[in-house]
C-alpha cells in the first residue's frame, strides 16, 4: 500500500463455495460476514473466532431460492434473512448461538428489503424494536428474544402511498427524554427520502402521521438501487448518505437539537448537501454514470462506479482515489457493505471478498476545510503545529490583504513556523502599521511559554515603547485637532493610558527594572513611571514624586504600606512634616512603637525652627507627649525636646507640669524623670524661666541654690522650698534662716509694725525650728529690745523647761545606774543546788564525783576533790572536760580550733614554774583569769542542749564522712552458695 493512501484493498478467504451459488447479497457487524446465495445459503465467517459457517436456509427444495437480502446487527449476533422460495419471500431469524435458522411465519410473503437496528438497546439476547422495511412501501415493527426462538410480535407501523414505492433503505435512532424514549426513523425509496421522529413507542410515533403530513425529500432521477447509509461511532450516527437519481444527498445528524420543520416533524438534519454525479466522471455518450452502491466513513463516500470503488470526499465533493480490484470472475462487483464496528468496508462480487480499511482517512482534512473557508473546522483538524500555522497564515493573509490589520496581527501572533517573528513585524512596519504591530506583539506575549524569558522580556520592552509612542501622537494631535476630534481623543488617550498600566501590571515581573524606568522618564511620563515603581517596589521613587507634587497624604499612605522599609520613615520625615505637620504626625503615632521618635528629631527640629502661630496646635508637641504618655518612651533625647519646647513658650505652666510629672513606669525601680537635669537647667535659666529652675534644683537636691533663686522669684516660693527638706533638721534650719534673713533685710525700718511682721514670720518655722535668738544678729544694732521683749520671754520660758526636762532625765539616769549596780551585786552571790545524783549530759557520770582521770589542773577550782563542772539555769550540769570535747566536736572548725587553744594556753601556764631561769615572771593569776574567762565564754556561753549548738545539729548527717569506712563494715554482704557435692548413688 502506498504511504498516501488513504484506504486499501485486501482479498478474504471467505467465498461462495460453487455449488452453493453466486453471492447475491452481503451484510457485516463486529468482524462477522454473512454471505447469502443464489441457493438459498448463507455463509457466516466469524472472524474474530477464526469460524466459518454454511447454512441452508431452504434444505430439501428443488431449484433456485436465491437469498434476497440477509441482515445482520452491529454487534454481529442477530441475523435476519429474506429468501426467494419457489417465487415465495420466506423470512429467517438467526442467531449467533444458534446452528439453525427459525422462520417467521407471521412475515412469509413479505419480501424485506431493508432492516433497521435499535443500536443503543439492543443485546446480545434481545433484538428489542427492530423496523422492517418492505418491497410494498411497508414498515413493520418486530422483536424477537433469543431464549424464545420466535418472534414476540410484528406490527404494521406505516404503509406508504402516492407514490407506493418500495422501501429501499432504513435506519433508526433513539434517545432518552426523561422517562421516555424519541425515534428518529429515516426511509429511503427510489425517490423519496421520508423522516419520522416522536416520543412514546415506535407504534404511537407513527400512528401520529396518520393525521399530519408526513416530512420527505423528494429528488428526479431515477435509480434501482437506492440506499440509505449512517456513519456510526459508538453507536451513534453521525452523518448519513442516501444514494440517489439525482446525486448523494448528505447531511450531518444532530439528534440533540429540536427544529420544527414546516410539516410540524423535528428536523435534526444538518448541514445538508448534494453531490452530482457528474462530479465523479466524465458523462459517456451524453450519459452521467450512476453508482450502483454506496459506504459512507468519517470524511468519504465509497462509490462503486462500474468495476472500480471511487473514494470522493464528503466535504471536498472531489475524487480523491480509485480502488481496484484483482478479480478471477467474468462479472464485475456487486456491491459494498459495512461493518460499522470494526470501522471496515467490505466489496463483493459473485464469489469474492475484498477488505476495505481505512489509514487515518481524516489527516488531510484540514487542507479541505482550509480550501473551503471553513478555518474553525480545518483548525480542529489540525494534526500539527505546522498545519495549524498554514490555517492560521491563510487567515492573516486574507485580513493583511484586506486592510483589517488587528485581525491579521492576531493570527500572525499564533503562527510559530511559517513565517519569522522579524518578517510579520517587518509586514507592520512597512504599511506604517504601529497600533496593529502593538496588537501583533500583545498577542505574541499570550502564546509564548515561560521558557521564552529572553524573547517576552524584548517583547514586552518593545510594546512598553509603543504604547508610549502611541500616547505622545495622540498629544500631538490634540493640539491641531477640532474639538469633537479632541473629545475623541481624548477618550482614545485615556484608554491607552489605562490599557499601559494594565499591561505594566501584567508584565512587571518579565519587564527590565533599569530599562522600562528608563525609558518611561525620557517620554517624560512621571505618572507611569510612578505607577511601574509602585508596582516594583520602588518606594523612594513613589515617595520623592508624591512630596514633589505636595501630596503628602499619598505619600504617607505609601510608608505605611506593611513592605515598605521604615527607614524611608526617616528619611522622608523632614519634608513630609514641613508639607503637612498634621497628617505626617498623625502617621507617626498611628506607627506607635513601629518608629524611633529618636531618629525623628532632626525633623522635628526643623519644623520647631520655623515660626508658628500662637494659638497654632503644635505638632511636635502632641507627638513628644503621645511617645511619652502612651508609649512611656525613656530615651533622654526626647525628653530633652519636649522641655526645650516647654521651656520656649509664654506660659510655663506645661513645663512645671512636665517638670513635676513622674515619667517612669508603675512600679519601675529607674529615676523619675529621663531628661537631662543639667540641660533643663541651663535652657531654663537661658529662657529666664526661673520657677522651672527652682524645681530642677530642687529635684538635684540643691535646696540652698532653690531656696536662694526662689527669694528672687516669691517668697511663698522659698517657704515651699525649705519645707521640702525633712530629714535634715539642720539643713532645714539653714534655709529658714536663709528665708528669715531674706525677710528682716526685705522689711527695712524700726516701724514696729516692721518688727511685728518678722516676729510673725518667726512663729511659721514649724516645730519651732528658728528662736528670736537665731535671727537677732540679723537686725540693725539701732533696734530697741522692748520691740521683741515678748518673744525674748516666750524663748526663755522655753529654756527653762528645757532645762528641767533635763534634770528629770539626769535623774531617771542615775536611778538606772543604782538600779545595774544592785543586779550586779546579787548576780555575783546567785548560786544552784544539784542533786548529788545528778549526772553529766555527756558522759552520763555522776556530776559530783572525784576528780581522778578527769583533774584539769589545780588553777582551773580552788580546791577538793570535785571535778570542774558547768551548770546552766535550764538545770543541765556538765563536766568541764566533757562540755569543752562536747563543744569541740559539734561546733565549726573554726570554734574548735580556738578552743584548743585557749586550753593549750590556758594548760601551758598554770604546768611551768613561776619564774623562767632568768628570773622574768611568765604568767600571773590575772592573764590565768582571762584565758579560763575567753574558754568560758567560748564553751559555756548557751547550754549545748538547749541552744543554737543543738539546732545546728539538725543539719549534720547521722554517719560522718570520717566514719564511711566504719559504716562499710557493718554492711552485709551476699554469700556465694558453695558449689554443691555430687555424691555417688549406687543402685
Amino acid at each position: 500500500m502506498d504511504a498516501g493512501q488513504l484506504f486499501s484493498v485486501d482479498p478474504l478467504e471467505s467465498r461462495a463455495a460453487k455449488g452453493h451459488g453466486v453471492v447475491t447479497s452481503m451484510a457485516a457487524g463486529n468482524d462477522v460476514i454473512l454471505l447469502g446465495t443464489s441457493k438459498g445459503w448463507i455463509i457466516r465467517h466469524d472472524f474474530a473466532l477464526g469460524d466459518c459457517q454454511n447454512l441452508d436456509f431452504a434444505p430439501g427444495r428443488p431449484g433456485e431460492q436465491p437469498v434476497h437480502r440477509v441482515f445482520v446487527d452491529p454487534g454481529g449476533s442477530h441475523c435476519i434473512a429474506t429468501v426467494v422460495i419457489s417465487g415465495v419471500a420466506e423470512t429467517f431469524y438467526m442467531h449467533a448461538k444458534w446452528a439453525k435458522p427459525k422462520s417467521l411465519p407471521r412475515l412469509r410473503g413479505i419480501l424485506v428489503n431493508a432492516v433497521a437496528w435499535n443500536r443503543q438497546l439492543i443485546t446480545e439476547s434481545s433484538t428489542r424494536e427492530v423496523i422492517l422495511g418492505t418491497q410494498n412501501g411497508q414498515l413493520f415493527e418486530m422483536a424477537v428474544d433469543e431464549p424464545e426462538k420466535r418472534e414476540k410480535y410484528v406490527k404494521q407501523l406505516f404503509e406508504l402511498s402516492d407514490p407506493r414505492e418500495p422501501i429501499t433503505g432504513l435506519e433508526m435512532e433513539t434517545t432518552s427524554v426523561g422517562n421516555s424514549t424519541r425515534f428518529y426513523v429515516m426511509a429511503v425509496t427510489a425517490t423519496r427520502l421520508y423522516s419520522f421522529t416522536g416520543i412514546g413507542s415506535l407504534e404511537s410515533v407513527f400512528a401520529r402521521y396518520a393525521e399530519r403530513r408526513i416530512h420527505f425529500m423528494e429528488l428526479p432521477g431515477e435509480i434501482p438501487n437506492s440506499e440509505l447509509h449512517y456513519y456510526i461511532v459508538q453507536r451513534r450516527a453521525k452523518h448519513f448518505g442516501w444514494l440517489s437519481g439525482a446525486g448523494i444527498y448528505y447531511g450531518d445528524l444532530n439528534f440533540g437539537v429540536q427544529h420544527s420543520s414546516s410539516g410540524g416533524d423535528e428536523n435534526f438534519v444538518e448541514n445538508k448537501g448534494l453531490l452530482d454525479y457528474s462530479k465523479l466522471s466524465e458523462p459517456v455518450s451524453g450519459e452521467v454514470i450512476k453508482p450502483r452502491s454506496l459506504a459512507v466513513s468519517e470524511f468519504h463516500f465509497l462509490l462503486l462506479v462500474g468495476d472500480k470503488v471511487k473514494v470522493v470526499n464528503r466535504i471536498s465533493q472531489k475524487v480523491v482515489e480509485e480502488l481496484i480490484f484483482d478479480r478471477e470472475s467474468s462479472k464485475g462487483i456487486i456491491g459494498i457493505c459495512s461493518d460499522p464496528t470494526a470501522g471496515v468496508f467490505y466489496v463483493y462480487d459473485d464469489y469474492s471478498v475484498f477488505q476495505v480499511s481505512t489509514h487515518d482517512e481524516g489527516r488531510d482534512m484540514w487542507r479541505v476545510y482550509l480550501d473551503r473557508g471553513d478555518y474553525a473546522v480545518a483548525l480542529s483538524n489540525c494534526r500539527s503545529p505546522y498545519q495549524r500555522d498554514q490555517v492560521y497564515l491563510v487567515q492573516a493573509d486574507a485580513a493583511f490583504a484586506t486592510k483589517d490589520y488587528y485581525r491579521a496581527a492576531s493570527y500572525y501572533a499564533k503562527m510559530n513556523y511559517v513565517m519569522s517573528f522579524e518578517e510579520i513585524s517587518l509586514k507592520f512596519i512597512s504599511v506604517g502599521e504601529q497600533d496593529a504591530l502593538r496588537t501583533f506583539l500583545l498577542r505574541k506575549l499570550d502564546n509564548l511559554t515561560r521558557e521564552d524569558k529572553c524573547q517576552i522580556t524584548m517583547i514586552s520592552t518593545w510594546v512598553t515603547e509603543l504604547y508610549l509612542d502611541k500616547i505622545n501622537r495622540l498629544l500631538l494631535e490634540d493640539g491641531t485637532s477640532t474639538n469633537a476630534d479632541r473629545e475623541h481623543d481624548s477618550s482614545e488617550y485615556e484608554s491607552i493610558v489605562q490599557e499601559i498600566r494594565a499591561f505594566l501590571s501584567d508584565n512587571k515581573d518579565v519587564l527590565d527594572e533599569a530599562t522600562t524606568m528608563k525609558l518611561l522618564e525620557s517620554y517624560g511620563r512621571e505618572d507611569e513611571l510612578v505607577y511601574f515603581a509602585s508596582l516594583k517596589d520602588k518606594y523612594e521613587i513613589v515617595i520623592h514624586h508624591y512630596i514633589q507634587q505636595g501630596e503628602a497624604k499619598k505619600a504617607l499612605e505609601v510608608l505605611q504600606r506593611p513592605n515598605v522599609p521604615v527607614d524611608l520613615q526617616y528619611k522622608f520625615a523632614p519634608d513630609l512634616i514641613m508639607l503637612d505637620a498634621y497628617e505626617t504626625v498623625e502617621s507617626w503615632m498611628m506607627a506607635r512603637a513601629m518608629l524611633n521618635p529618636r531618629k525623628l528629631i532632626p525633623a522635628m527640629m526643623r519644623y520647631t525652627n520655623e515660626p508658628h502661630a500662637k494659638n497654632e496646635t503644635h505638632e511636635v508637641i502632641k507627638y513628644l507627649e503621645f511617645c511619652i504618655k502612651d508609649l512611656h518612651n525613656e530615651d533622654p533625647g526626647v525628653h530633652n525636646l519636649l522641655l526645650s519646647l516647654y521651656a520656649m513658650k509664654d506660659d510655663e505652666t506645661q513645663l512645671l507640669q512636665f517638670l513635676d510629672m513622674k515619667h517612669a513606669k508603675v512600679g519601675s525601680s529607674g529615676p523619675a524623670f529621663f531628661y537631662d537635669p543639667k540641660y533643663a537647667l541651663w535652657l531654663c535659666l537661658k529662657e529666664k524661666r526661673m520657677r522651672a529652675c527652682v524645681r530642677i534644683y530642687s529635684m538635684m537636691s540643691m535646696h540652698e541654690e532653690a531656696v536662694a533663686l526662689a527669694l528672687k522669684v516669691d517668697l511663698d516660693l522659698a517657704k515651699a522650698e525649705a519645707d521640702k527638706v525633712e530629714d535634715d533638721e539642720e539643713l532645714r534650719k539653714k534655709l529658714w534662716l536663709m528665708v528669715a534673713k531674706h525677710v528682716i533685710q526685705q522689711e527695712k525700718g524700726t516701724k514696729r509694725e516692721n518688727i511685728k511682721k518678722v516676729v510673725d514670720f518667726l512663729s511659721e518655722a514649724n516645730n519651732n525650728l528658728l528662736s528670736i535668738e537665731d535671727i537677732l544678729p540679723f537686725f540693725p544694732d539701732f533696734v530697741l529690745i522692748d520691740d521683741f521683749k515678748d518673744e525674748i520671754c516666750k524663748s526663755l520660758k522655753g529654756y527653762k523647761n528645757q532645762i528641767e526636762q533635763l534634770k528629770e532625765e539626769m535623774n531617771d539616769a542615775t536611778r538606772g545606774a543604782d538600779s545595774i549596780r544592785s543586779d550586779i551585786n546579787a548576780l555575783s552571790q546567785r548560786y544552784i543546788i544539784i542533786d548529788r545524783n545528778e549526772e553529766c549530759g555527756v558522759c552520763k557520770r555522776k556530776i559530783l564525783g572525784t576528780r581522778g582521770a578527769q583533774q584539769m589542773g589545780s588553777s582551773y577550782m580552788s580546791g577538793g576533790n570535785i571535778a570542774p563542772l558547768y551548770v546552766f539555769p535550764c538545770s543541765h550540769a556538765f563536766h568541764a572536760p566533757c562540755l569543752i570535747a562536747h563543744v569541740t566536736r559539734c561546733t565549726t572548725h573554726a570554734q574548735a580550733a580556738y578552743i584548743l587553744d585557749l586550753q593549750k594556753q590556758l594548760s601551758l601556764m598554770e604546768n611551768r614554774p613561776a619564774n623562767d631561769p632568768a628570773g622574768e615572771p611568765i604568767s600571773s593569776s590575772t592573764s590565768i583569769e582571762k584565758i579560763r574567762s575567753q574558754l568560758d565564754e567560748a564553751v559555756a556561753s548557751e547550754c549545748p542542749f538547749c541552744g543554737d549548738l543543738m539546732i545546728r545539729e539538725i543539719s549534720l548527717p547521722f554517719i560522718l564522712p570520717q566514719e564511711s569506712e566504719e559504716a562499710a563494715s557493718w554492711a552485709i554482704k551476699p554469700q556465694i552458695a558453695p558449689f554443691p557435692k555430687i555424691l555417688p548413688m549406687t543402685i
